[in-house]
């Protein structure tokens, strides 16, 4: 059984498309996943080049980061993965902004109590949030974005891919993934996007 650990920014389309194709390869195969999240907020706090806008926005969905964090820490992390789909649903596929319905919703989804949303603006698990984003990051580097993923220990950013492949063909890339980033010498591999986040 391989053993995958896997760092998500819940407002993140492409971490959202990877963690299809990880479901998908892991419904076929078997992987113990663990999933942690990290924060594209954080990881971009000391960015001089970043707008006011995107600031702004990163701030916003930092929202979900403390929430699933919060949760997490309050409640126990086997809702991590529950919690992260049911926000991502509503977020990704579902094009929606509305962030107190969204985590509302999300949280009755799952079974957890309505006043659990809160946390989404407290900052009383920002050491943990932190923690968690930054244990990702030491595997990686700091110029790389969301998702990371470690597998068997080895880890790397991305991939980044739209749109999620389902089937025999999650599993090809799931093995030349593996592939490339089992040779210690192996670091980048990248073309520009040709295409936007497409969710099946």
């Amino acid at each position: 059984m391989d053993t995958v650990d896997f760092w998500f920014d819940p407002s993140c389309p492409w971490a959202w498309m990877t963690s299809r194709w990880v479901d998908n390869v892991s419904a076929q195969r078997e992987l113990n996943v663990t999933w942690h999240p990290m924060s594209l907020a954080v990881l971009n706090e000391n960015n001089a080049d970043l707008t006011d806008e995107r600031r702004a926005g990163l701030a916003k969905v930092l929202r979900y980061n403390r929430l699933v964090t919060g949760v997490a820490e309050e409640v126990g992390p086997e809702h991590i993965k529950p919690l992260y789909d049911a926000l991502g649903t509503r977020i990704h596929p579902g094009g929606r902004t509305d962030q107190d319905a969204i985590i509302a919703e999300a949280l009755a989804e799952v079974g957890l109590d309505a006043g659990l949303a809160a946390l989404a603006d407290s900052e009383a698990h920002d050491v943990a949030l932190r923690e968690s984003h930054g244990s990702g990051i030491a595997l990686v580097g700091q110029d790389v974005g969301t998702p990371i993923i470690a597998v068997n220990g080895t880890a790397f950013f991305g991939p980044v891919i739209s749109p999620a492949p389902s089937g025999e063909e999650a599993l090809r890339l799931w093995d030349g993934v593996l592939a490339v980033s089992s040779y210690p010498g192996f670091f980048e591999l990248k073309r520009s996007r040709t295409v936007g986040p497409i969710f099946n």
